[in-house]
């Protein structure tokens, strides 16, 4: 089998030349920033993807937590069925720091976010019907608290209360000879 390499294909954003003519964007820089914007492998993704790994809970990233729903969650416990989204503050208009107001194109950016927010409204709700429990953490929570707390809770608990997490198996030293 051959070894990945580097980010993974779903990660990686490649400018679009084809569609400058009906860009949004304020400037070609602008759109070119835009689109380079990553959208899994985040820092407050890994940093909770980290602690949530060391306590030996596993997940898929990047994933549908239902394959018919065309919505992808940041970290997804299939058997317990959650989903954990790490939403960005000003994507998905956090209440805190999220309705800061933009210089350029600011009723594009205003219905954006508006619909960002109906769309995640949306995700939840078809995940709750479906069963799922989707955690929404912003990236500005501490991710300790946010692994813990959070997710880690919810999942042993829509498993039974029975922790299945992995345990790392002591690894057999082979003493030398002397």
């Amino acid at each position: 089998m051959k070894p990945r390499q580097g980010r993974p294909v779903t990660a990686r954003r490649t400018p679009r030349s084809d569609t400058s003519a009906y860009s949004w964007a304020s400037t070609p820089e602008v759109r070119g920033r835009m689109q380079r914007q990553q959208t899994r492998d985040t820092q407050p993704e890994l940093a909770i993807r980290r602690l949530l790994h060391a306590t030996g809970l596993r997940y898929r990233v990047d994933a549908a937590p239902v394959p018919a729903l065309r919505r992808r969650a940041d970290i997804v416990f299939g058997p317990a069925r959650v989903a954990v989204f790490v939403d960005g503050c000003f994507w998905h208009g956090c209440p805190h720091h999220g309705s800061r107001n933009t210089k350029a194109n600011t009723a594009y950016w205003s219905d954006k976010i508006a619909r960002n927010r109906a769309r995640d409204a949306s995700t939840d709700e078809l995940l709750t019907n479906d069963g799922w429990l989707a955690i929404r953490v912003w990236e500005h929570e501490d991710p300790q608290e946010a692994a813990e707390e959070q997710c880690s809770k919810p999942v042993d608990e829509r498993r039974g209360g029975v922790l299945f997490r992995r345990v790392p198996r002591p690894r057999n030293r082979v003493e030398p000879a002397r």
